[in-house]
């Protein structure tokens, strides 16, 4: 996914907290510029406003925050990606049982992946399985 540099740097201007230096926004993993751009995405396709995520993520911290959460600043991409996958849920952009499905699928393919190696989706990792059943590690 490739991300507009200067629609992020809007964006991270628009949305108070968002680490960011001269460029833009700053990420120390992958998945964080990944679930950044995907908002981005999604704002510019009028799902929600730039108000509407600032408010959602600041509630989503603020829960964090009163759960334990010491909020330290390596946590602010998690809450992100929690507010994302609620808006998108609430907006009807998808399910929480969908979002689940790929969560659990995810959860498998990580659980027979060697470390060091690709994690790949397979259609097997979308099979559902009761609660609490995991696939052997092959590893």
């Amino acid at each position: 996914m490739t991300m507009d540099p200067q629609a992020a740097k809007r964006a991270a201007v628009a949305v108070p907290g968002v680490p960011r230096d001269a460029d833009g926004p700053v990420f120390r993993e992958p998945w964080e510029a990944q679930a950044f751009a995907m908002t981005l995405a999604l704002y510019e396709r009028g799902v929600f406003t730039w108000p509407e995520w600032a408010a959602a993520l600041a509630a989503e911290i603020k829960r964090a925050q009163a759960a334990g959460d010491p909020d330290t600043g390596e946590t602010y991409y998690s809450h992100w990606l929690n507010t994302l996958e609620k808006l998108v849920a609430e907006k009807g952009v998808t399910t929480a049982d969908t979002l689940q499905r790929y969560r659990d699928a995810w959860d498998r393919a990580c659980d027979r992946t060697p470390h060091g190696q690709p994690i790949e989706l397979r259609p097997d990792d979308f099979a559902r399985r009761p609660s609490g059943v995991r696939l052997p590690n092959t590893r």
